[in-house]
């Protein structure tokens, strides 16, 4: 049996006539593509805003300039240095305690100014 069954054929005719009908509808006509006259109000902020040479965009370049200078410049370094000399260079007492000294009965709490009491000489838990 050769070529295509009388149903295969009007299967593959109706395919290859909606395949070229739309192609010849993807083609524009001339009036297409219609562009709308009125734009919306963020639109048209927009289109004015971001033109060559404005002076809002001219400002508003420089003002990003001066804070992302100022950040990078002066607010993390003096932020890192505060760290550092708060936590790693201060001589403050009580500042950071790396390690904790031993207490034994009869030592000043420093912080308090207590003195701590001698152990009680019960033997009642053995």
């Amino acid at each position: 049996m050769s070529g295509y069954t009388p149903d295969e054929k009007l299967r593959l005719d109706q395919l290859t006539k909606l395949r070229r009908q739309w192609l010849k509808d993807q083609e524009l006509s001339p009036r297409e593509p219609v562009i709308q006259d009125k734009a919306g109000r963020i639109e048209r902020f927009w289109t004015r805003f971001l033109e060559p040479k404005t002076l809002w965009r001219l400002y508003t370049y420089k003002a990003y300039n001066r804070g992302v200078t100022i950040l990078t410049g002066l607010l993390i370094p003096a932020w890192i240095t505060h760290y550092w000399v708060k936590y790693h260079v201060s001589e403050r007492p009580y500042g950071i305690v790396g390690l904790k000294p031993r207490l034994f009965p009869g030592d000043v709490i420093m912080e308090t100014g207590e003195v701590v009491p001698d152990l009680p000489e019960s033997h009642d838990h053995h």
